[in-house]
């Protein structure tokens, strides 16, 4: 995944937004925290991937899931399209890949509007995580 050319840069596949870290993942993982707090949303779990499969006996690469959201934001969204709680609350995957470029990846806000159908004036309601994770990602 890691590609020099977008270093810094983010892109997005497949309705998945790829977003290159200049932290270690645990420091990107602490500033994520903190701007999600900041932006006044929720933190409702983090999934360490990689101590799981240490658990068990296997090895990954260093992975966790910090999944955060708004309630009263969430709440109309999945009112009026009730498959997006597949989605919701939302996540970011937290990484390091084998050359040891830390990535950040999320749903787009557009990818899961066109998927989901979501009313437009709803949309805002989960446009903010571009910023959130913008803000975490600053130099």
């Amino acid at each position: 995944m890691s590609d020099p050319t977008h270093a810094g840069m983010a892109t997005e596949v497949n309705g998945v937004v790829s977003q290159s870290s200049p932290f270690s993942v645990e420091t990107t993982l602490e500033r994520l925290r903190a701007s999600i707090q900041s932006h006044q949303l929720t933190i409702f779990a983090q999934i360490n991937h990689s101590d799981e499969a240490n658990r068990v006996g296997l090895t990954m690469q260093d992975a966790h899931v910090l999944i955060f959201g708004n309630p009263h934001a969430g709440t109309p969204l999945m009112i009026a399209s009730p498959l997006l709680a597949l989605e919701l609350p939302l996540k970011a995957l937290i990484w390091q890949d084998t050359e040891s470029q830390v990535w950040v990846n999320y749903d787009s806000t557009d990818y899961l509007a066109s998927r989901f159908a979501i009313p437009m004036e709803l949309v805002k309601n989960i446009a903010g995580i571009d910023g959130v994770i913008a803000s975490a990602l600053e130099g």
